[in-house]
């Protein structure tokens, strides 16, 4: 380019000069366009996409993560027929729907000697025939937890003992329940229907679902709000419009963080609980990348970093070795076996158009 300047007075040197310049820059210019930086779409609950290990991964691997956060198991489910599974990569199904999303052929078969760590996963979740269709597995089992009552301490001297404290005259207006199913299994839990068989919560006949629909219309004027996201519910209690909800220990986490008073309890009837699998979509254009991050997000060590945002369980028991006996102790790890007898997790439900109808009437009802 120097020289261009200095002979700029003589015309065909310029040109060749250019020419020259424009020849050795080209092929870099076009490189530089065309490069583009590895990306992996995630599909999945809040937490699991959190910058405290996920970076981890992208520096790792040299890519980019981009996570689009589900309100509920029927939103994942809409979002995947509706033709939009190739949009993502990776999807956290509970285990409600993972069968579905599974037999469907909405998800890919794993092929487990890419997953070193898959080996180290608790048998009590890999034995179950949640993601298992015709003897391939379709998921791995990545974080366990309840779906606890959570309150405002301040209000509640000690944890409220059962689920009717919803239904409560003197808390009009301060409840919030969530939009999801899981507040169907709820009420027919308040109505003996689990009794004695936790799996009837899955398989509730018209009667059955007719009453858990007049029982939840009752509880409407006690409801401020039904959230539908994590954040939506934390910011509710921080605000102070709720006193007690139902929720997950994702938000327990939140306000404890944010030094809120509050506390989490599973009720005498108990409570439902999930299994999040990882699954990578049948429409995945990015297998290979997919696969190294199921594998990183099921390895011990990140699962103790998820554990930390989430406040879930899990599913690698050798993420203890990462914790101190108080945490082992919160997250129930010192003793899986008692404590998962409360949690009821989640099954297909063959019914769950009718399901879905219910809860629809009754967040339609006035």
């Amino acid at each position: 380019m120097e020289e261009i300047r200095a002979h700029a007075w003589k015309p065909t040197l310029r040109l060749h000069s250019l020419r020259l310049v424009l020849s050795l820059s080209l092929p870099l210019w076009l490189v530089a366009c065309t490069r583009k930086t590895p990306s992996l779409n995630l599909l999945v609950w809040e937490g699991y996409a959190d910058p405290s290990f996920v970076a981890g991964f992208e520096a790792e691997n040299h890519c980019k993560v981009y996570a689009s956060y589900m309100g509920s198991s029927d939103e994942l489910v809409a979002k995947l027929r509706g033709g939009s599974q190739g949009n993502y990569d990776v999807i956290s199904p509970s285990s409600d729907v993972a069968t579905s999303i599974a037999s469907a052929g909405l998800a890919t078969p794993l092929d487990l000697s890419k997953l070193p760590a898959y080996s180290q996963l608790s048998p009590q979740l890999t034995s179950l025939p949640l993601v298992r269709v015709n003897g391939q597995v379709f998921g791995a089992p990545f974080m366990w937890g309840p779906n606890p009552m959570i309150y405002d301490s301040t209000v509640f001297a000690q944890p409220p003992q059962s689920w009717n404290v919803f239904w409560d005259a003197k808390y009009k207006g301060k409840i919030s329940v969530w939009d999801d199913l899981s507040t169907v299994y709820m009420a027919a839990q308040v109505l003996g229907f689990d009794q004695p068989d936790p799996s009837q919560l899955y398989n509730l006949s018209d009667a059955q679902l007719e009453a858990v629909k007049t029982k939840l219309l009752a509880l409407k004027p006690n409801v401020r709000k039904i959230w539908s996201t994590g954040g939506e519910l934390t910011n509710l209690f921080e605000n102070h419009e709720i006193v007690a909800a139902m929720g997950w220990p994702l938000m327990t986490n939140q306000l404890r963080k944010g030094n809120f008073p509050v506390g989490e309890t599973i009720p005498k009837e108990n409570t439902t609980g999930w299994i999040d699998h990882l699954m990578i979509t049948a429409g995945s254009e990015n297998k290979d990348l997919a696969y190294k991050f199921v594998e990183f997000m099921i390895e011990a060590e990140t699962q103790k970093k998820v554990t930390d945002v989430t406040g879930y369980t899990p599913a690698n028991p050798q993420a203890a070795r990462y914790m101190n006996p108080d945490e082992v102790k919160n997250l129930h790890l010192d003793d899986v076996d008692n404590y998962q007898k409360r949690l009821y997790f989640w099954q297909n439900v063959p019914r769950r158009a009718k399901y879905n109808e219910i809860w629809n009437e009754v967040k339609a009802a006035q």
